[in-house]
């Protein structure tokens, strides 16, 4: 090919890029797929599907070759927070755990046998608590609570589980109900799934690519990959190098430690493809210095620039400009339970053209009423994706070969599966 045609074949791709973007952010226009139950996985497609109960975090993830994952399942006191609550939808005469077992079953390949779930932190909101709304029983007789994953369990069979400190317990401290809301109902789960369903569990091996792997036709898709990035308040860059985050602070105040920064965070590349996910992962303090340190700064030098990304902590004090510029998505998604998620001072980073250049969109499960009448005429607004406006689940899928994805809203309002909106895009 000579240099006129590259330059020309470049400008007529360029411009389709611009095209496609920017009839995405065209809202007005109705995709083909509008209006009509959501059209389900093919072979081939990564999906990421952000599940909304508005009281917890859940995302149902299928890999290329049917290979699939829950990534949190929380049941948390969210209607706790009165004027601060969300929608909690369908409706609460469902706890979250069941609602959002009941969408895998809608949505997976394999109905009701899920090959990997991981807990990305020991909170209740990512996975139940006993404390929260769990029915009480009595098993191998032993108080034991079926509310968030382990409510999930009772109709979902889980082949293995991903946990940050497996089997002791113990990193980077001893942990204990005081330190996690979520320790003794996980635990307990773990003992029960180990006893009478044969699920395995694994400790996640921070720096690794190899761990989270596709189990049916991974030779199919070798352009797919998952690496380790975060997990016990460290990081890991792409040759596994890993840095403790937390080392200075446990020799002077262990007590202290935020189960946030523990959590677990991964990459999946698809082609060109790459998606980010890290749960909560946020917590700063001052050095001697007296300069402030963000664990997401520190992220920030290990990440590389992605496609889409989830947003840290539900986009509550998360996503310093530092891990902004160094990710640079052109789609942000995010699960909210609250009206606090997804607050102003973040929406202002993610909205900042001097962070890095091009068009972006931001898609939470929900952005209420209340919050676009306290933001009213805030110019980050124009990035909201207006199927936020309604609460919905919210459908990341990646076309075979990772060249072309899409953002679906599904309405939340039932279980139709009704598609709310589409938004096509090009890698």
């Amino acid at each position: 090919m000579d240099r006129r045609t590259f330059l020309r074949r470049a400008a007529l791709a360029g411009a389709a890029c611009m095209i496609d973007f920017r009839q995405a952010f065209a809202q007005g226009v109705e995709d083909r797929e509008v209006g009509k139950p959501w059209k389900g996985w093919k072979k081939g497609q990564f999906q990421i599907h952000l599940i909304y109960t508005g009281v917890a975090e859940s995302m149902f993830l299928i890999f290329p070759d049917g290979t699939t994952m829950l990534l949190d399942c929380g049941d948390h006191n969210a209607v706790g927070r009165k004027e601060l609550a969300v929608p909690v939808l369908p409706n609460p005469d469902r706890h979250s755990g069941e609602w959002i077992s009941r969408y895998v079953r809608k949505v997976n390949p394999n109905k009701d046998y899920v090959d990997y779930m991981m807990l990305s932190h020991y909170h209740s909101d990512h996975g139940g608590c006993d404390t929260f709304y769990a029915r009480k029983e009595t098993r191998d007789g032993k108080d034991y609570y079926i509310g968030g994953f382990s409510q999930a369990a009772e109709t979902l069979s889980f082949g293995k589980a991903f946990d940050r400190c497996w089997p002791d317990y113990d990193d980077p401290l001893p942990l204990t109900q005081k330190a996690a809301d979520a320790f003794d109902h996980m635990k307990s789960f773990y003992e029960y799934m180990l006893a009478h369903k044969k699920m395995e569990i694994e400790k996640f091996r921070l720096g690794e690519t190899g761990q989270i792997a596709m189990k049916r036709d991974a030779a199919a898709y070798p352009h797919f990959s998952v690496r380790n990035i975060c997990a016990n308040g460290r990081i890991a860059d792409k040759d596994g190098n890993i840095r403790d985050l937390y080392e200075e602070r446990k020799k002077s105040n262990p007590a202290g430690l935020n189960e946030n920064g523990m959590s677990l965070g991964m990459i999946f590349t698809y082609g060109n493809f790459k998606f980010f996910t890290a749960g909560d992962f946020s917590d700063s303090w001052t050095l001697p210095n007296g300069d402030r340190f963000e664990i997401e700064s520190a992220l920030a030098e290990v990440v590389e620039p992605v496609t889409v990304a989830k947003i840290n902590h539900h986009g509550h004090h998360s996503m310093p400009e530092k891990l902004v510029a160094a990710l640079r998505p052109r789609v942000f998604v995010n699960n909210v339970w609250d009206q606090l998620h997804t607050v102003a001072p973040v929406m202002e980073r993610l909205y900042n053209r001097d962070l890095y250049d091009g068009d972006r969109i931001v898609c939470p499960t929900v952005f209420p009423a209340e919050r676009r009448a306290e933001d009213a005429g805030k110019p980050w607004l124009e990035i909201l994706n207006k199927s936020s406006f309604d609460a919905g689940h919210v459908i990341v899928s990646v076309e075979e070969g990772g060249h072309d994805y899409s953002v679906t809203y599904l309405t939340a309002d039932d279980e139709s599966m009704t598609v709310k909106s589409v938004m096509r895009f090009k890698c």
